[in-house]
């Protein structure tokens, strides 16, 4: 195992649900790690994602990242993108726990994980906010490069209920449990149906994140169908089903407000 990881931003971060930021003074205590096990050809973060644009940090630096942004008053560690820096994110929680480390542990994915790696994380994380991209295989390796997402990803969210739980919120902030993201595709809307569906048959309790903040970048422009923003027609013909399913935790982004959720990871704050 390398001893290091690969960070390309680190800090207070507002972009995430409501109880998972806080207040204005409080925030996510985001570190978003270089690389990914997707390579989704519409990624806002390719610059990391797919660039590996970053600096080595060593695990006990990652542990002290932690005590800083808990000491800056981040009401969570918010890992972005860790599934392939496990090993040493584990080791570094560890580290960070017993010099204080008292905040939730947020595992912020894209979905596709692997059993073993989540079993590894058992007990250390206690709020999982995947994505569910796909319910519809075809898409995951057209857009992401990836075989079987949709089987693969259902097993692993219910591995992640099966470790915290539903949602639960203590004056307004999330303590621990499960929330789904999902980012609707334009004309792909029976994909996100589809997605809809199957997050009832896992438990309608959950919380759902609907995101509207699809932007034709990185490679999306290779691919016609999805090289434009949604239409507000696709938006709600989406929100509307989940209604419908009875899917009544959760949040949805406004409409038209895509640009303002895109980073650029080469400034020193890539969200301003």
């Amino acid at each position: 195992m390398i001893d290091f990881v690969k960070i390309a931003w680190y800090g207070k971060h507002f972009g995430e649900e409501p109880p998972l930021v806080g207040s204005s003074k409080q925030g996510a205590g985001g570190i978003f790690f270089t690389g990914c096990n997707l390579r989704c050809v519409f990624c806002q973060n390719y610059q990391i994602s797919q660039e590996n644009l970053g600096k080595e940090y060593s695990i006990k630096e990652l542990a002290e990242i932690m005590l800083e942004l808990q000491k800056q008053g981040a009401i969570n560690i918010d890992l972005v993108t860790p599934t392939i820096w496990y090993k040493q994110i584990k080791k570094a929680i560890l580290i960070a726990k017993e010099k204080g480390l008292n905040i939730p542990i947020v595992w912020n994915s894209n979905g596709y994980e692997d059993l073993k790696i989540l079993k590894e994380m058992e007990g250390l994380i206690d709020i999982y906010l995947p994505d569910f991209k796909y319910s519809d295989n075809f898409l995951g390796e057209r857009y992401s490069k990836i075989k079987r997402y949709k089987e693969i990803t259902i097993t692993a969210i219910i591995e992640m209920i099966r470790q915290v739980g539903e949602l639960k919120i203590e004056n307004n902030i999330a303590k621990k449990g499960i929330i789904i993201r999902h980012l609707i595709l334009p004309n792909n809307i029976e994909n996100s149906l589809g997605v809809l569906d199957e997050i009832k048959k896992i438990n309608k309790n959950i919380h759902v994140s609907l995101m509207t903040q699809y932007n034709p970048i990185y490679n999306a422009e290779k691919y016609s169908e999805i090289n434009r923003k949604i239409y507000e027609s696709e938006f709600e013909k989406v929100y509307e089903y989940k209604i419908k399913l009875e899917l009544k935790n959760g949040w949805h982004q406004e409409l038209n407000n895509a640009e303002i959720f895109i980073p650029d990871f080469k400034k020193e704050n890539p969200f301003k």
